[in-house]
């Protein structure tokens, strides 16, 4: 399934963009987000709002930061009196169920993985059912798997191009130095 399992938490904070950012969420999905558009709804905002402060500086707006299992400004906020009377600064930061909601899956991020396989099933002229026979699946898994609505494992990955598909699994991870 590729809805979420649990309440979603911002990973990864894959690039800024203008006023959008990718961002990489707890349930594997990267998703772009016009924070421009949710921030105001298409409306004016005030001159001297935190809103304004972070859509109208560059600076600022590259500032942006995982807080928190989310994404906020560490530098944008309020200071606020806790129960003892102390003043604690809290920063600016967007719920991270909203920024899930707002933003479209981000295609460069994306593994596409079920896309590839009805490629590749197609090229060699199976039918889904074929590939789930040989692979000892249903059609109906097959399909879901072809259109991104179901998660895949690796070792079933590795059935489905090894048995299913004739082919061989090689897996690349690339880390930045």
């Amino acid at each position: 399934m590729k809805g979420l399992r649990s309440i979603p938490r911002v990973l990864k904070i894959n690039s800024v963009k203008g006023r959008s950012i990718s961002l990489l969420f707890n349930n594997g999905q990267s998703k772009i987000i016009d924070i421009a558009q949710l921030l105001t709804d298409g409306k004016p905002v005030g001159k001297g709002s935190l809103v304004n402060k972070i859509l109208n500086d560059d600076v600022v707006f590259s500032s942006v930061a995982i807080i928190d299992n989310t994404i906020g400004w560490p530098g944008v906020g309020k200071y606020v009196k806790d129960f003892s009377g102390e003043s604690k600064f809290h920063p600016y930061d967007i719920d991270p169920l909203l920024l899930y909601n707002a933003g479209n899956l981000d295609e460069n991020q994306n593994l596409n993985l079920g896309s590839k396989i009805k490629t590749i099933r197609k090229r060699i002229g199976l039918t889904q059912e074929e590939l789930a026979k040989r692979v000892g699946t249903t059609k109906n898994y097959i399909s879901k798997l072809e259109n991104n609505k179901s998660d895949i494992e690796l070792l079933t990955l590795k059935k489905i191009v090894e048995a299913g598909l004739n082919g061989k699994l090689h897996l690349s991870i690339e880390i930045p130095n």
